[in-house]
This record gives C-alpha cells, sequence and structure tokens, in this order.
C-alpha cells in the first residue's frame, strides 16, 4: 500500500527510497537536489493531509466486543494477511505488525490503488520538477507497511483503532532527502477496509463467551 521516491537514472538513486516512486529519465541532471527536496516535502505534507482525514473517518470502530475478544480477533486477522508481529500487549490493547509493502494489499489491489494515485503525485511534484512528473511511477520495493492497532474497553464494548505508515528498510546511510511515511491515499483507504473486513470476520466467527 505504499508512496515512495524519486530517481533520476544514474544519478538520483538515493531519492527513490524517499519519494517512493522513479523518474526515469535520458539525462541525469535533469532535477536538482532542492527540486527533489522541495518536490518530496510536497508530496508528504498532501499525504499527510490526506492521512489523516482517512484516519479520523476510517481509523476507528467501536464494536460490540470486550477488549481480550476484539484483541484476538484483529490478531487474528492481521495474521491472515501476512502481517508479522513486532511488538504486542494484550493486556494493553496494543498490536504493532508489519510487512513488506504492498501488503496487506495483492499486487492487483496495488495496481488499482496506483491507478488512482498517480495523477495526484504526478500534480504535486510537477511545480517542482515539470515535465519529468510525467514519468514518475510508484515503486513499494524499498518499504515496508506497518500497522498498528489499539483496543480501548468502552464499557462492555470497544473503540479498535488503526494507523498504517510506511518505513523505509534500504537506506543504510543518512540521505538529504526526506523520508516518506505516509502511503498514498488509495492505497490507505484499500488497506484500511480489507483490515477491518478480516477482523470483521474473525470477530463474528468468535464465541462471545470466553
Amino acid at each position: 500500500m505504499d508512496g515512495g521516491a524519486v530517481t533520476v537514472v544514474r544519478a538520483r538513486a538515493s531519492a527513490k527510497r524517499a519519494l517512493f516512486a522513479t523518474l526515469a529519465v535520458l539525462l541525469s541532471g535533469c532535477a536538482t537536489d532542492r527540486q527533489i527536496h522541495d518536490a518530496i516535502t510536497a508530496v508528504n505534507e498532501e499525504f499527510q493531509r490526506q492521512y489523516e482525514q482517512v484516519l479520523a473517518a476510517e481509523g476507528t470502530r467501536v464494536v460490540d466486543a470486550d477488549r481480550t475478544r476484539a484483541f484476538d480477533a484483529m490478531a487474528a486477522a492481521l495474521t491472515r494477511l501476512d502481517m508479522q508481529v513486532e511488538t504486542q500487549d494484550p493486556g494493553l490493547g496494543y498490536l504493532n505488525v508489519y510487512a513488506p509493502a504492498p501488503k496487506p494489499l495483492s499486487k492487483e489491489e496495488w495496481q488499482r490503488a496506483v491507478s488512482a494515485d498517480l495523477p495526484l503525485m504526478r500534480k504535486i511534484v510537477r511545480p517542482y520538477v515539470g515535465f519529468l512528473a510525467e514519468f514518475l511511477e510508484f515503486e513499494p520495493d524499498a518499504f515496508e507497511i506497518v500497522i498498528n492497532a489499539t483496543i480501548v474497553p468502552r464499557g462492555a464494548r470497544s473503540a479498535v483503532s488503526l494507523t498504517m505508515r510506511m518505513r523505509e528498510v534500504e537506506r543504510a546511510k543518512p540521505s538529504k532527502f526526506p523520508r516518506r511515511e505516509y502511503p498514498p491515499p488509495t492505497a490507505l483507504r484499500l488497506g484500511i477496509a480489507k483490515i477491518w473486513a478480516a477482523f470483521d470476520r474473525e470477530l463474528y466467527a468468535m464465541p462471545r463467551s470466553r
């Protein structure tokens, strides 16, 4: 489900990890470091804005289950989506998982998200890199998707909240370019919806008395 880096062939390979995209051009000096930096910053700001809107509208649900049952259902759902547990605390209702991007999306779902989000990405970077924006593509290879789930008791019910961020896995050296953390908006929406659907299946398959 991920965003990424702008790379100018033979000259901007490190920027690919920062903007989650590839600018395939013939000439190595077409975009300056400042242009790339500003383009990445603009993408970060817009994707963060939409990220916060999506999570505010779709990132939390109150369910008819106690915290233990809701936690178990979420843990089972994320496992079925091939996410790996990094940290968990059932007593606090906290679960942190990760997987290589674009999980939890399939390749087909990822391509659907790319088709929706790529025009937005190109529009954002065009004022900074001009025609190079037309060569922009999303590339998830250098990222992991990190999902946090928190379950808070609400009487006999529970409020379940999700976040979804990107984490670079190939930045071996410090970079002068900003990091990319926020997934593309459509990929985020598809990922959140897929997690909720899996959670609902697990939750309603569980016996109510434990």
